[in-house]
């Protein structure tokens, strides 16, 4: 026997050896009944079920069409990108109230959270997006350099999807770093509304993925994530049969038969008898109704069939709630109704979902509009953020008209307390109360102006001066209250 046919012995001795450790695997870690073909393995129909690839993040003429003809999958893909962005940011860093006012007024005015919402809407429709750092003056295939940005030279996003660029898989990212093994560049494409064929450095850019994928499948989708709509396909093609299915039922949930004595002879021959049978049909179409007779021959029977629908609105309810599992989207936002129609008065799925929305925001986008207040900072202040800077998302969760005044009110308390006490001086304690109005809604109208003038003022004295009354000349006296002495 020759040295190959002995490897190929060799090799199918090892395969014989391996296919039979495989099976005893099976068998030894699930439950199979062979007698009874109960169990994956075991003949039966389960055992043929499989799952296959469904690309249809790679279809952009599909996905556009579900998005524009289908309001579910729309939802699908809006609702969370809005909720991610919706409420914007507050800052938390020792910063003087007018430049914190005028960065907030900053993203408002550039459409700063327009932008972060387009981004995140097409990164989950499509499976990618990015959003360029318009920065006027610097080139875009250079590597962002914060300290090289002027006043007023920040002019916006501008959000490009997956189709509208191509990333340099060649040229990947190799510096340490949340980016490393990332496209460097991403060349915009010739049919883009702007950056025509423009190399943009990675710097410059907000990357957002859909679905994010392993390695190999991120690959083949050219380094991007899958459409959030791709594990949704089955789901949303199942709720959509449920509901058309049941919409054309309606038409057919009141069925009348009659029926005519040798139709077919008279079909067949036709003439003036034929004519004769549809003038009669016609007839008792036009005077049929609840207060009219329907004439017919004694030998022609009619009857009426009905349809019921019991029990196809709790076929519906089950496949939305399969779809709103598979979007991670309560059923009171992605339909935007509570279950049933009526609020039952329970809104733990609702806090759920925020708190879900809330982490994204930490994991997703945080560093991304950190890098956005630091540019924005530069161009609108002149100057980079202070050491400590800080922000938090505002939360979704907002509060009652009655929630807020209890909470005005203890935040007031604390407040004054703190600076009866003496522990704050008056600016700070006017400081501290119009930052609790992003909360509450109260104090809202203290002025940059009593603000620098309380600074002014000598230091407190504790229970001699009143927070929001107090006296301008250091050496004037508190007025006794009544009934006590001078």
């Amino acid at each position: 026997m020759s040295r190959k046919h002995q490897l190929n012995a060799r090799a199918a001795k090892v395969n014989q050896q391996t296919d039979a450790a495989r099976k005893s695997f099976m068998t030894n870690d699930s439950f199979q009944n062979f007698t009874a073909r109960v169990g994956l393995g075991t003949q039966n129909q389960h055992s043929d079920s499989s799952y296959g690839f469904n690309f249809v993040s790679r279809n952009r003429i599909q996905m556009e069409a579900v998005y524009r003809s289908s309001w579910l999958a729309g939802r699908a893909v809006d609702c969370r990108a809005k909720d991610m962005t919706r409420e914007g940011i507050e800052f938390n860093s020792i910063m003087p109230p007018e430049e914190k006012d005028k960065l907030s007024r900053a993203f408002e005015r550039l459409q700063i959270w327009k932008g972060l919402c387009d981004n995140e809407k097409w990164s989950r429709l499509y499976g990618g997006s990015i959003a360029v750092m318009l920065i006027d003056g610097q080139r875009p295939e250079t590597p962002l350099r914060l300290d090289s940005i002027g006043r007023g030279q920040f002019k916006g996003l501008l959000v490009l999807d997956r189709w509208l660029v191509q990333p340099s898989l060649e040229n990947l990212v190799t510096e340490y770093g949340p980016d490393l093994g990332k496209p460097k560049f991403y060349t915009v494409v010739a049919d883009a509304q702007a950056l025509i064929n423009q190399k943009i450095h990675y710097t410059r850019v907000i990357r957002r993925e859909g679905v994010e994928l392993p390695y190999w499948q991120r690959i083949s989708e050219n380094g991007w994530g899958q459409s959030v709509l791709e594990r949704l396909w089955d789901r949303l093609v199942a709720f959509d049969s449920v509901t058309s299915g049941t919409a054309q039922l309606v038409y057919k949930a009141h069925l009348r038969t009659y029926k005519v004595e040798k139709l077919r002879e008279l079909i067949a021959t036709g003439g003036r008898t034929f004519e004769a049978l549809l003038k009669q049909i016609d007839m008792i179409r036009q005077f049929q109704s609840n207060e009219g007779l329907t004439l017919m021959d004694s030998t022609d029977d009619f009857e009426t069939h009905q349809y019921s629908f019991t029990g196809l609105s709790d076929v519906i309810d089950k496949f939305g709630e399969q779809v709103c599992a598979a979007v991670e989207t309560p059923d009171i936002i992605l339909f935007g109704q509570s279950p049933g129609g009526i609020s039952n008065g329970d809104d733990t799925s609702v806090r759920i979902y925020y708190d879900s929305v809330k982490a994204d925001q930490d994991s997703c986008i945080r560093a991304g509009v950190t890098t956005l207040c630091d540019v924005v900072s530069r161009s609108e202040l002149g100057k980079p953020l202070p050491d400590g800077f800080a922000f938090d998302f505002v939360p979704l969760w907002q509060l009652s008209d009655t929630e807020k005044a209890e909470v005005g009110a203890k935040d007031t308390n604390s407040v004054v307390q703190a600076f009866d006490s003496g522990i704050v001086d008056r600016s700070t304690a006017l400081k501290e109360l119009r930052q609790s109005s992003n909360t509450t809604g109260l104090w809202s109208n203290i002025t940059d102006d009593e603000i620098k003038e309380a600074e002014s003022e000598p230091p407190p004295v504790p229970g001699k001066k009143d927070l929001i009354d107090a006296p301008n000349d250091p050496g004037q006296k508190a007025k006794p209250e009544p009934g006590q002495g001078e």
